[in-house]
C-alpha cells in the first residue's frame, strides 16, 4: 500500500519534489540514524553536533540520489512552530526568574511536601501533569525545570532525578488534550471536522473535547502505576528528607522585584490564555510560534526596551541547533522512505487480519510501533506523517475502521512513547537544555534506564484500554463501561498511598 506524504513544509516550499529512491535508499537512512545515535548514546559528540551532521548527511545522501533539496526548501524542514515557541518561551522564563517568583515558587512546593523528597517529587509531577494537559508540555517544562533548579539548590539536591520525573509526567499529562502534545496539535489540526470536510471521514471529524473524552481516561489510569515505578527507578534520587526552617527560606527566597512581577505575570497570563484561544480560532497567525514570540517581545517592550541583551542572550541555542538539526534529518530520512517503510508495514499487516480482529490488531500495530518510533525519532515529524496513514485506513471500504480509534491509539503511542528516550519528545530535549544550562548534564543513558520503562508500563495500560474500550464487541456496553471506571477509579485510589510510602533504599536524612 502506497502512503500519502505528510510533510506539509515541502508542499510550501513547492520548489523541489524528491527523486525516486533506488532501493538502497531505505537502508542507507536506517544507518544514518543509527550512527547519530550511536553519537548520542555514547556521547561521542553533544547531541547538538550528532543532530546537525545527521541532517547534513541526510541533504547529501538526497543529492547524491538525484535532484536534491535547496537551502531554501531545507530550511522549511525546521518546524517553526516548535523552534518559535521555544525562543519565546525561553525569553518570557528569563524574565520572570529574574523577579524571584522561581525560588518563592519552590518554596512553596517544599512546604506542601513536610521536608519529604518523594512527596514533594509527587506534588512537582502532578503539577506538570496538570499543566501539561491545559497548557502543553513544552512550555510546562520552561516554567517547572527553572522552579526545580531553584529548589535542588536550596535543599543541597541533585536535581536530575526530579527534571527526569517530570519529564516522564510531562509527556503522560500532555496526552490527555489536543493542545497538551505537539503529536495531539498535528492530529487535531488535520482529523478536525474543518480538515476532513467533503471527504467520506467528513462525519468523523474530531473535536477538542473528543481528545479528553477518549485519551484522558488513559491517561489517569497510567498515573499511579507510573508513580510506583518511578519510586522505583528513582528509589535513591527520590527518597530522604531534608528538613529546613520554612520561615528562613520564605524570607530568604522572597519575590525580588514586585513591579516586575506585575508587568511580567500579566503579560504571561494573556499568553496563556492566548494559547487556550488558539485552539478554539483556527486563524494563520493565531499559532502557539506567534503567541509566544509575541509576548517575548510585548515582555521585552514593558520591562526592558533600551536592553535587551540579556534577555536573548538567555535562549538555549544548542537546544535550537539539536532542534533544526532533528527536524532536517527525520524529514530527510522521511523522503528516503525510512518512515514510509514503517507505515506501508502497518498498513499490509492489518490488511492481512481478518475482519473480526482487524480493529484490535490496528489499534495494537498503531499504538506500539507508534510508541516505540517515537522513542527513536522525534514524535513531531513522525505523527506528521503517520496522519495520512490513519486517514487512508479509515477511508479504506474493504477495511471498514473507524477512524476515532486508529487516531487515539496513534495520539497515545505517539505521546507516552516520547518518554521512551531524550530525544523522543521535544519536552525532553528542552528539560536536558535546561539542565545543560544549570551545570546538570542528563545523559541519554541516564535518561533511558528511566523513561523507557514507565515508557512500556504506560504504553502496556493503554493498549489494556485501547482494547477494552474499542476492539472488543461487549455484548452489553455496560460491562465495558465498569470495567473502564474501575480501572480509572483504582488507579485515582492507589494516589494517597503512593503519596505517603517513600521510597526507602537509599534513603537518606539530612537536617539543616
Amino acid at each position: 500500500m502506497l502512503v500519502t506524504r505528510a510533510l506539509a513544509a515541502t508542499s510550501d516550499s513547492g520548489a523541489w519534489s524528491p527523486a525516486e529512491m533506488p532501493e538502497w535508499a531505505v537502508p542507507a537512512a536506517f544507518g544514518i540514524l543509527t550512527i547519530v545515535y550511536a553519537l548520542i548514546v555514547f556521547e561521542i559528540v553533544h547531541r547538538a553536533l550528532a543532530a546537525a551532521i545527521g541532517g547534513i548527511v541526510a541533504v547529501i545522501t538526497l543529492h547524491l540520489i538525484g535532484n536534491g533539496p535547496d537551502l531554501g526548501t531545507v530550511v522549511t524542514w525546521i518546524d517553526e512552530e516548535t523552534i518559535g515557541l521555544l525562543i519565546g518561551m525561553m525569553v518570557i522564563v528569563d524574565i520572570l526568574g529574574k523577579t524571584g517568583v522561581f525560588e518563592w515558587a519552590a518554596v512553596q512546593a517544599y512546604a506542601l511536601s513536610g521536608g519529604s523528597i518523594w512527596r514533594l517529587s509527587v506534588i512537582l509531577c502532578t503539577i506538570t501533569a496538570v499543566f501539561s494537559a491545559f497548557l502543553d508540555n513544552v512550555t510546562t517544562i520552561l516554567l517547572i525545570v527553572p522552579v526545580t533548579i531553584q529548589i535542588a539548590k536550596v535543599l543541597n539536591l541533585e536535581p536530575i532525578p526530579l527534571i527526569i520525573a517530570e519529564v516522564m509526567f510531562s509527556n503522560i499529562g500532555g496526552a490527555a488534550t489536543q493542545i497538551g502534545d505537539p503529536p495531539n496539535i498535528i492530529i487535531g489540526a488535520q482529523l478536525s471536522s474543518q480538515a476532513l470536510s467533503g471527504t467520506v471521514l467528513d462525519s468523523q471529524g474530531i473535536a477538542f473535547i473528543d481528545f479528553i473524552i477518549h485519551v484522558g481516561p488513559a491517561v489517569v489510569i497510567a498515573m499511579a502505576p507510573s508513580f510506583w515505578l518511578l519510586s522505583k527507578l528513582e528509589s535513591e534520587g527520590l527518597s530522604g528528607e531534608r528538613h529546613r526552617n520554612v520561615d528562613l527560606l520564605r524570607l530568604r527566597y522572597n519575590i525580588k522585584d514586585v513591579e516586575l512581577l506585575k508587568k511580567s505575570g500579566f503579560i504571561l497570563i494573556l499568553v496563556i490564555l492566548a494559547f487556550f484561544a488558539h485552539s478554539s480560532f483556527h486563524h494563520p497567525l493565531l499559532t502557539v510560534a506567534t503567541i509566544a514570540i509575541g509576548g517575548a517581545v510585548l515582555m521585552l517592550l514593558v520591562t526592558s526596551p533600551h536592553h535587551v541583551e540579556e534577555q536573548l542572550d538567555s535562549v538555549e541555542w544548542t537546544t535550537i541547533i539539536f532542534f533544526a538539526g532533528l527536524f532536517i534529518m527525520i524529514h530527510g530520512l522521511e523522503y528516503m522512505g525510512l518512515i514510509d517503510a514503517i507505515a506501508t508495514g502497518i498498513s499490509d499487516t492489518i490488511s492481512q487480519a481478518s475482519e473480526k480482529n482487524r480493529l484490535m490488531v490496528a489499534v495494537l500495530l498503531l499504538l506500539w510501533v507508534s510508541a516505540i518510533a517515537s522513542a527513536f525519532i522525534d514524535n513531531i515529524p513522525y505523527t506528521a506523517t503517520m496522519v495520512p496513514v490513519v486517514i487512508e485506513l479509515a477511508s479504506d471500504p474493504d477495511l471498514n475502521l473507524q477512524l476515532g480509534p486508529l487516531a487515539w491509539a496513534l495520539a497515545l503511542g505517539a505521546c507516552l512513547g516520547g518518554n521512551g528516550t531524550i530525544i523522543g519528545a521535544s519536552a525532553n530535549v528542552v528539560a536536558a537544555g535546561l539542565a545543560e544550562e544549570a551545570g546538570h548534564d542528563i545523559s541519554f543513558n541516564t535518561f533511558f534506564k528511566t523513561g523507557f520503562p514507565i515508557m512500556l508500563l504506560s504504553v502496556a495500560l493503554a493498549t489494556v484500554y485501547c482494547v477494552v474500550r474499542y476492539a472488543i464487541d461487549w455484548p452489553n456496553e455496560m460491562v465495558k463501561w465498569v470495567i473502564i471506571v474501575a480501572m480509572m477509579i483504582g488507579s485515582l485510589s492507589l494516589l494517597p498511598a503512593i503519596y505517603g510510602n517513600a521510597p526507602t533504599e537509599g534513603a537518606h536524612f539530612e537536617a539543616e
